[in-house]
């Protein structure tokens, strides 16, 4: 940070912002027809450990991994 960078950011703030624009937008996108809702799950520490390294390997987390099973499971879409 330099003094003039500090002068420049001070008078964009004094000119002011437009507050729409630095309104967050979005959130997490809808997983299905609706948003989601959060299940508390208890796994055994081996269970766990095998749900992490399945999402390494996927290159994804452990919730897609535990939504991808259950769908699979449960024959739903």
């Amino acid at each position: 940070m330099t003094s003039e960078l500090i002068d420049e950011l001070a008078a964009e703030a004094e000119t002011g912002y437009d507050v729409a624009a630095l309104r967050r937008r979005g959130g997490r996108r809808p997983l299905g027809s609706a948003p989601g809702d959060v299940v508390p799950v208890r796994l055994d520490p081996d269970l766990r450990a095998a749900l992490a390294a399945r999402a390494d390997a996927d290159h994804t987390n452990a919730s897609d991994i535990i939504r991808q099973a259950l769908r699979a499971w449960l024959d739903v879409a």
